[in-house]
């Protein structure tokens, strides 16, 4: 795998991620046509080298959680941010992915 080809393809796919959006690093790894590395999605996210270009804080796990690790501040950042764009969360502090998920590739 090429590495800075891989980042690169991952940082273009998530700064499409309209405000208010979110997507999931598998959906992400599935878009670029890597259906199996959306771990390597999450290692690209880390490495973000354009943070507030690539808005990394829209890519979520499957089940809605946020990143514990979130690079930029931490969880209650990545929330913050997303509840800024009018992200919906539920109850148990999940992303709510029926309302909030990116339609694209799924």
């Amino acid at each position: 795998m090429d590495r800075e080809g891989f980042f690169e393809r991952v940082y273009t796919m998530v700064e499409q991620i309209p405000r208010g959006m979110v997507a999931t690093y598998g959906q992400i790894a599935r878009l670029i046509g890597e259906p199996r590395r959306a771990r390597y999605v999450g290692f690209a996210l880390h490495a973000n080298p354009r943070p507030g270009i690539v808005p990394c804080h829209r890519v979520v796990f499957a089940d809605g959680s946020l990143c514990e690790g979130f690079a930029f501040g931490g969880i209650d950042v990545q929330r913050g941010l997303l509840e800024e764009e009018g992200v919906r969360f539920t109850p148990a502090g999940k992303v709510d992915l029926a309302t909030c998920r990116w339609p694209a590739g799924i």
